[in-house]
């Protein structure tokens, strides 16, 4: 395999001027990550500060109603609210190890941009985040957090002023301040190494999932289903799987984000529905119309909402080791609701696409079989949203 390469995914494709960080980065994956005292550090920092290991939590109503075993795997429960703690943490440690006082980052749903605000203030550093302006209007509440933690977070207002954007211009401003700064990327994508680094760093999901349904129930599960946008939780939990030839009954399940679902509106489904292309530095599946040009995402969940994939995921689909399906809008917003009454946690709308696909296609799961769902972070950063929108008539009572 070529190096860089999943398969026919991924690469390095960038402008000259980004050559130089990405090399150093490289260095510092195959140098320093690797060795005991970094990754004994970093462990105390995942347990004694973000609070790992996180649940596995059994859903006792709702497995009764399916007629199958239901699992989540409890990312809600990290420090700062999701999944994205894992990679901050690992990403900001390795950058003063590397001798750089910043952190540069995009977000889209603000919980990577909470995330490594978190890690900068932990390890003394400084931050900037760029975020979609309008993402910045849904989700209020995490720029108020960006900023309490002591980042600057700088809303982005070209293009469809989402997260697609807020990685253009993350990446333009790493050209100009890449001495000092290293570029947290926040999802296993991008340009050769950060699809490997986030994958490794997110990878302590699944290998905490793995050992604890072992301990409850002396096997594997028979299905694992996590929600896929640029791809680092759902890749987090199925690399170990993935990778295990012991494991490879275990069935994977990507769900990317259908939006409305109506005939002729945009969706965040390039897995399923696009075409091979380059965007943001990687080869992978990409939204795009005849001439190649990128198409607008749109999902509900900003988290979700963008037109590109990590290259792993490409081929993880192409290979035929995962399988990738799609979850509208209402139907996310449905599980959002139907989880909070039924087992009395409130998902992230990121989360309840995975959860929603689980719910909406019991006929997938063989009777008494064992799922786990990643339920990659919190929802109460999508209240405002999911009140809007219950409102208007959608997404009523599960």
């Amino acid at each position: 395999m070529k190096k860089g390469y999943f398969g026919d995914f991924g690469g390095q494709f960038v402008p000259e001027l980004l050559i130089p960080p990405l090399r150093e980065l490289e260095r510092a994956c195959a140098n320093i990550l690797p060795t005991q005292d970094f990754q004994e550090e970093l462990a105390g920092l995942l347990r004694d500060f973000a609070g790992r290991p996180t649940p596995l939590s059994y859903c006792e109503t709702l497995s009764r109603e399916l007629g199958f075993s239901l699992w989540l795997k409890r990312e809600d429960l990290l420090h700062t609210g999701a999944h994205k703690m894992n990679n901050t943490l690992g990403q900001a440690l390795l950058a003063r190890r590397m001798g750089k006082s910043r952190l540069l980052a995009e977000t889209g749903a603000g919980q990577h941009g909470v995330a490594t605000a978190a890690a900068a203030a932990k390890l003394g550093m400084g931050c900037s985040i760029y975020m979609g302006s309008e993402d910045v209007e849904r989700q209020s509440s995490n720029v108020a957090r960006m900023r309490l933690l002591g980042a600057e977070v700088i809303a982005v207002r070209s293009g469809t002023r989402t997260l697609k954007d807020a990685i253009n211009e993350a990446l333009r401003a790493w050209i100009v301040e890449q001495a000092d700064t290293h570029y947290c990327f926040g999802t296993a994508a991008g340009p050769h190494p950060f699809p490997t680094l986030v994958r490794d760093l997110q990878s302590v999901i699944g290998i905490e999932a793995k050992a604890q349904f072992r301990e409850r129930k002396g096997k594997l599960p028979d299905s694992v289903v996590a929600c896929v946008g640029g791809g680092s939780n759902a890749i987090g939990i199925f690399y170990p799987f993935a990778s295990d030839p012991q494991a490879k009954d275990v069935r994977l399940v990507g769900i990317e984000a259908g939006g409305s679902g109506e005939p002729g509106c945009y969706n965040s489904a390039p897995v399923t529905l696009g075409r091979p292309g380059v965007l943001h530095g990687q080869l992978s599946m990409l939204l795009q119309d005849a001439c190649g040009q990128v198409l607008p995402s749109h999902s509900v969940s900003a988290g979700l909402d963008y037109p590109g994939v990590g290259p792993e995921h490409a081929h993880l689909a192409a290979s035929g080791r995962a399988q990738y399906r799609i979850v509208n809008d209402e139907a996310a917003l449905r599980a959002y609701l139907c989880l909070a009454r039924k087992e009395g946690v409130i998902p992230a709308l990121e989360s309840s696409h995975a959860l929603a696909w689980v719910l909406d296609n019991p006929g997938e799961f063989a009777p008494g079989a064992q799922v786990i769902v990643n339920l990659s972070g919190r929802g109460d950063k999508d209240m405002d949203i999911v009140s809007r929108h219950t409102q208007k008539g959608q997404g009523g009572a599960a």
